[in-house]
């Protein structure tokens, strides 16, 4: 992802930036499971991994992933059940590759923006990429907020571990402000993360407003520079 000299970017021009989107997360997922995937034919695999995914997100938003079952896949896929086998094993290995999906993600957006001065520019990159990022995998990200108790336990552990590590880096940036802020930057670095997920999670509400995710970062970022003012000497 190339942002040097990036100050502001809009969605559009995101798009462009990040190598991660709504076309080459199937590539990502067959590359990084490939040892888990059955069918090694490149075309087919991509195909039937949009269609093996596209389906859970619609089930799981129907009928809950915990009552989704394999059979309820196949049919809404068009795939036999020994065309599944040959994608994934289990309900189990679907919601992991998810949440690996949504893991890596979180990790690379702060990596992204690492070189970007000053500090509160990082941090509204940041947040900018987080929630243009929720948009193009907005239903990636649905998943592991709403269903994470399907994960195992190690893997909801990651799962919070990750959500607690971008909270972790946005905290960093806030402490190295200068001049100091008011008030507990650990908190204000949690209500930032809850600003940026009730864009994804409460999508249906923003769609019936019309809001523009352009507008909605543009919204978010506006408050937080309201909030952020120096302490008191």
């Amino acid at each position: 992802m190339n942002t040097a000299g990036t100050r502001h970017f809009d969605f559009e021009q995101f798009q462009r930036m990040t190598p991660l989107n709504g076309d080459t997360i199937w590539e990502y997922l067959v590359e990084r499971h490939g040892e888990r995937i059955g069918v090694k034919r490149r075309k087919p695999a991509l195909e039937n991994m949009e269609k093996i995914f596209g389906a859970t997100f619609r089930l799981a938003n129907e009928v809950g992933f915990r009552a989704m079952s394999l059979r309820d896949l196949c049919r809404e896929t068009g795939l036999s059940m020994g065309g599944l086998y040959g994608y994934i094993e289990s309900k189990d290995q679907l919601a992991e590759m998810i949440e690996d999906v949504v893991r890596h993600t979180t990790y690379e957006l702060p990596r992204m923006f690492a070189h970007v001065e000053p500090p509160l520019q990082r941090l509204e990159s940041l947040i900018r990429g987080t929630i243009y990022l929720s948009e193009i995998l907005q239903p990636w990200f649905y998943f592991v907020y709403m269903d994470s108790r399907v994960l195992n336990f190690e893997q909801r552990g990651m799962a919070k571990t990750s959500e607690l590590s971008i909270q972790a880096y946005i905290t960093g940036i806030l402490d190295g402000l200068e001049p100091k802020l008011q008030g507990d930057t650990t908190l204000v670095a949690a209500h930032i993360v809850a600003l940026f997920q009730d864009w994804y999670v409460k999508r249906w509400k923003y769609r019936a407003a019309r809001v523009h995710v352009d507008d909605f970062a543009d919204s978010v970022l506006q408050l937080l520079r309201s909030h952020l003012k120096p302490a008191p000497a």
